[in-house]
């Protein structure tokens, strides 16, 4: 009998699920969250022909520059900057994540992330709690309205789409940018219009970013493009967090050229700017945008099916559901 592939799973995930690969494979897996050195990677990885990995797992050259027998990485995640894909491709390793079964979760949470901004929720909330309501006041804690107001969507792929879908019942004005123009049947089943970056900037009163991370977008968000926008609009972030400059984004705060921020993703997370900790007009979440129960079961199944495929194995064997790199086949 051959021996069995061996395939490593770096974070604990749902056991049930992960005990799918049980079927093809030998399975080593992680019983804690941990922040696994890069040494610690490659070493998992030289005696890996596959591995299950999440955002907390960054794989370049180096950790596989020893893995002789990889064959296939599934990350958990429908982004991927934690994975070097040019190398990745270089060196014959199919690469997969996990895109739709999140869409309709994440932009849930961008509209609520969006909402509690527009509507101070959680500054108010502290200052509940703080002590300070003595009374009622006719001007306590002011927001901004959301129905009625003009949404920017910066990034309309699935997610861009399904925030569009959902800004109709409250009736508001929809703008978009993106790398390239939808077909106009997309854009009226959102309800949206595509305009140049810089007027998306000037008119959103409520800006959300959804676009995928790259060298390209790194700090996109800059001091020169806030100041493009209204002193009173905020701005919501469930995209990654190296899009924003974040010591810009707390300049304008500060210097009140923007009304608030929403923050689900951050530049060297999980670490903070401790700048944003003081802002008391700023919503802070721990990267949970797509942490509903049912939809991260959703993710880890499917990078379980990518990961018996890309190996070979179960009713895809050979493709795998949602592959990221397919051209190193041609």
């Amino acid at each position: 009998m051959s021996e069995r592939a061996r395939v490593w799973v770096s974070q604990p995930l749902f056991d049930d699920v992960i005990a799918r690969l049980d079927e093809y494979f030998e399975v080593s897996a992680t019983t804690a969250v941990t922040q696994h050195a890069p040494e610690a990677v490659a070493a998992a990885l030289r005696e890996a022909d596959g591995a299950l990995v999440t955002l907390n797992d960054p794989i370049g050259a180096a950790q596989i520059a020893g893995a002789t027998r990889l064959r296939a990485i599934a990350n958990v995640g429908v982004g991927y900057n934690n994975l070097d894909l040019p190398a990745l491709s270089a060196a014959g390793i199919l690469a997969t994540n996990t895109p739709d079964v999140l869409t309709e979760t994440t932009a849930d949470f961008g509209w609520a992330l969006m909402m509690a901004t527009a509507r101070r929720i959680s500054e108010a909330e502290r200052w509940l709690r703080e002590g300070h309501w003595q009374r009622w006041s006719f001007d306590s804690l002011l927001g901004g309205d959301v129905h009625g107001s003009t949404l920017g969507i910066l990034g309309m792929g699935r997610i861009g789409q399904a925030i569009a879908r959902r800004a109709a019942g409250f009736g508001m004005r929809t703008l978009y940018h993106n790398r390239s123009r939808l077909p106009e049947a997309v854009e009226r089943e959102c309800a949206a219009r595509y305009v140049s970056f810089d007027e998306l900037l000037g008119r959103a009163d409520h800006l959300i970013l959804v676009l995928p991370y790259s060298p390209q977008s790194h700090h996109l968000i800059d001091a020169a493009a806030l100041a493009k926008m209204q002193a009173h609009a905020t701005l919501t972030n469930i995209a990654r967090g190296g899009i924003v400059d974040e010591n810009a984004l707390c300049d304008a705060l500060e210097q009140g050229r923007l009304a608030a921020a929403g923050l689900d993703v951050y530049e060297g997370e999980p670490r903070l700017n401790p700048r944003l900790l003081e802002q008391r007009r700023v919503v802070l979440t721990p990267h949970i945008a797509s942490g509903s129960l049912a939809t991260r079961r959703a993710m880890v199944s499917l990078a379980v099916d990518n990961l018996i495929a890309a190996l070979g194995h179960g009713p895809n064997a050979g493709k795998p559901p949602s592959l990221l790199n397919a051209g190193i086949r041609d």
